[in-house]
């Protein structure tokens, strides 16, 4: 029996200050952090990494959140989309035996 607890999905929110779609997203993906294996990590943009995040994705808007590394939404995060995949993911895993 495989009793291995899944890799939890990292999700990076690069946060500004003062941005009321960064602190939405901030609170989401809290919510889903209950449902969900996922790791959050919050940087804010004034930091090194967060200008280095920025200048590597080029986001429209704040908030800048990625995916296990990649680019996933910029603005408004999309909750359903994200869900989806969150979703996704988690039907990938694979079956322990026994069940």
């Amino acid at each position: 029996m495989n009793n291995l607890a899944p890799r939890p999905v990292a999700v990076t929110l690069v946060h500004s200050p003062a941005c009321h779609f960064c602190d939405d997203a901030q609170e989401v993906l809290a919510e889903l952090g209950e449902a969900f294996a996922i790791e959050v990590s919050v940087v804010e943009i004034d930091t090194p990494l967060g200008a280095t995040l920025v200048a590597v994705h080029r986001p429209a808007m704040n908030p800048l959140v990625l995916v296990d590394g990649a680019f996933f939404s910029s603005g408004r995060l999309p909750r359903k989309k994200l869900i989806k995949l969150l979703e996704a993911r988690q039907a990938q895993l694979p079956v322990t035996a026994g069940r």
